[in-house]
């Protein structure tokens, strides 16, 4: 076992680890940021479409783009981005232990002394269980997605969606485009749950959108792989109504029913957390500063409450601006203009009434924060 030291260990190499990896390097700080993936760019690899939002947040430049664009930027900061890479502790004293997949081939553990810590783990995608729910053939979205937009692979030929959400639009018009049959989406919802412009994609492609209904059986063939869905109508309080089953012909069932906070590492550092609906699930209480209850450890992106990858990146920036000030390699002052800039840019991408949600939800989490220091202070 190697013992190294640097100044900023980043976990996770999507959006927001990537930026607040590049900002902390840029101010002078020498940064690790580790990935258990063998690709770093975590969601951003796997997106085709353009992004919405302003210049400052990439308007019309696709995902993969702009995850090219932070891997360069990291490089040339001097990040060490370091792959097939799991943390598998995090220790009081600040030790964070890390299993690393070598060149050769062969495993080494490294225990990691980092000055400072910023978790950017993202997001998890929730499973609906439903008779034969794991059978191959029944998959998340995001692992459809990932075959086709980064393996290059079709899932099957023929697809049902379950879940009209952002995501799963999103998804179909991309399995569409990979010469999958997208035969339904299905939304237990009275109302689509994405974006009008997502959704009108996909009905101008002929996909029918079956609201107030459910999936409840996935049937399989002799090999136990799926060969179609049983749908069926919900009534108010989502109960499948007897009597409207129907069944559609398909080799792939996806499932996009919203996504976690993945909160693991975040729990083994001990940073204290609160459960919140809109955001997902239980998510860590910070400040301005994306720091946590635990003096050192930053948070930034989905791991503080899903969003999407615009908001993901600024928050990064915010953690890695807060990380080398914490270093000692910008002022208060400085650092404050630098994160009062991203904020009001945040603020600008939760105007509309997803993100107005969001906004609220998000200053009651640095509520929670100021609230805990006051009793912490008061205790001591």
């Amino acid at each position: 076992m190697s013992i190294k030291m640097t100044d900023l260990l980043v976990i996770g190499a999507g959006p927001a680890g990537l930026s607040a990896s590049i900002e902390a390097a840029r101010l002078g700080a020498k940064v690790i940021i580790a990935d258990l993936n063998m690709k770093p760019g975590g969601q951003l690899f796997k997106q085709i479409h353009k992004f919405f939002g302003s210049s400052a947040h990439h308007s019309g430049t696709r995902g993969i783009d702009i995850g090219r664009m932070l891997l360069e930027e990291a490089k040339s900061a001097g990040v060490q981005i370091w792959l097939k890479s799991t943390v598998i502790g995090i220790f009081p004293g600040g030790k964070v232990s890390i299993e690393r997949e070598m060149d050769d081939g062969t495993t080494e553990l490294v225990t990691l002394m980092p000055k400072e810590l910023v978790i950017a783990t993202g997001a998890s995608e929730n499973a609906i269980r439903f008779k034969n729910w794991t059978a191959p053939g029944v998959m998340g979205a995001g692992a459809a997605q990932t075959m086709i937009n980064v393996n290059h692979v079709k899932p099957g030929n023929k697809v049902v969606m379950l879940g009209s959400g952002n995501v799963g639009l999103i998804v179909s018009y991309q399995l569409m485009q990979a010469g999958c049959d997208v035969c339904a989406l299905v939304e237990a919802a009275p109302k689509v749950g994405g974006y009008a412009v997502h959704a009108a994609k996909i009905r101008r492609a002929g996909v029918p959108i079956l609201l107030r209904h459910t999936i409840i059986e996935a049937k399989t063939d002799s090999n136990g792989t799926v060969s179609g869905c049983v749908t069926a109508e919900v009534d108010d309080h989502f109960n499948p109504i007897p009597g409207t089953e129907e069944t559609i012909d398909c080799d792939v069932i996806t499932i996009a029913a919203g996504l976690k906070p993945t909160m693991d590492l975040i729990k083994l550092a001990g940073c204290k957390l609160t459960f919140d609906g809109p955001f997902g699930g239980y998510v860590p209480i910070h400040n301005e500063k994306m720091e946590t209850s635990v003096k050192g450890v930053f948070v930034a992106g989905d791991s503080t409450g899903v969003e999407e990858a615009n908001t993901a990146l600024d928050e990064g920036k915010i953690a890695g601006i807060s990380a080398a000030e914490a270093l000692g390699l910008i002022s208060e002052t400085d650092a404050d203009e630098k994160r009062k800039e991203i904020w009001n840019r945040l603020d600008s991408l939760r105007m509309g009434p997803f993100g107005q949600r969001r906004k609220i939800e998000k200053e009651h989490l640095i509520d929670l924060y100021n609230k805990e220091v006051k009793e912490q202070k008061a205790f001591a």
